[in-house]
């Protein structure tokens, strides 16, 4: 009962005190620009398609980052699991490997963009490489915590036959493991494809870039085609991810 009171009296007290910290009270902004927001909104509901071989051409660009950028991260994720995981690798290694993974995940993929944009220019190469970073660590503690979760019993089958590590790997841990690395795999994909439409906001190629050239010159209409294919595409691509899941699960 104590315990819920500080909780729950934590929580209000720091609501009231980061009050005016995000301006909360200057929400009333939101309709005194009722006007622009009209306008804005009339230009939204009638989107503008003329140039929509483009759009999908750069959409598929975005696709084909997150595609590729989740691609490269399972190379980094599941020997970084594997040393993660308290039950497989011995307590030196693992601490320093979830520092690396910690880092990894706590940059966010636009900071990481932006370096590889200014190391290797404009272009999708950015946005594959900071997805790949990125979701390597995510799923390099996701794919340790389902290692260190499985049962040791075919592990200690396995190795009872006089088998090498690698085998009691292959045997034993990938099994157990394999169904909840799909599913986690194929959640960060869906996942990268929106964050493939934010990294072209800073040239890191997709459809993000002509999202926001659109913005820039007010041309609302076709940001609002371009956010209608956006959402069909991700639409379809969670579609796809639920249909191998029940295929591979």
């Amino acid at each position: 009962m104590i315990f819920d009171i500080v909780l729950w009296g934590g929580l209000i007290v720091a609501l009231a005190v980061s009050f005016k910290q995000v301006d909360i009270d200057n929400l009333p902004r939101l309709f005194n620009g009722s006007s622009t927001a009209g306008e804005m909104a009339g230009a939204l509901f009638n989107p503008d398609f003329t140039r929509v071989d483009f759009f999908i051409k750069k959409m598929l660009e975005t696709v084909m980052i997150a595609l590729w950028g989740t691609f490269l991260a399972l190379f980094l994720a599941i020997p970084l699991a594997f040393m993660a995981a308290r039950n497989v690798a011995p307590a030196w290694l693992v601490w320093p490997v979830r520092r690396v993974m910690d880092l990894m995940r706590s940059v966010p993929d636009l900071v990481i963009g932006l370096i590889f944009v200014i190391i290797v220019g404009l272009g999708p190469l950015p946005g594959v490489l900071a997805l790949a970073l990125n979701t390597g660590g995510v799923l390099a503690k996701l794919f340790s915590e389902a290692v260190e979760s499985i049962d040791k019993g075919p592990v200690e089958g396995v190795r009872a036959t006089g088998a090498q590590p690698l085998h009691e790997i292959r045997w034993g841990i990938l099994p157990q493991v394999a169904p909840l690395w799909t599913s986690f795999a194929l959640y960060r994909f869906e996942s990268n494809a929106r964050a493939a439409t934010v990294l072209g906001l800073i040239g890191a190629g997709g459809i993000g870039s002509t999202l926001i050239d659109a913005f820039n010159s007010y041309n609302y209409r076709e940001v609002s085609a371009i956010a209608i294919i956006v959402v069909v595409t991700v639409t379809l691509i969670d579609m796809l991810s639920q249909v191998m899941r029940k295929r591979l699960l």
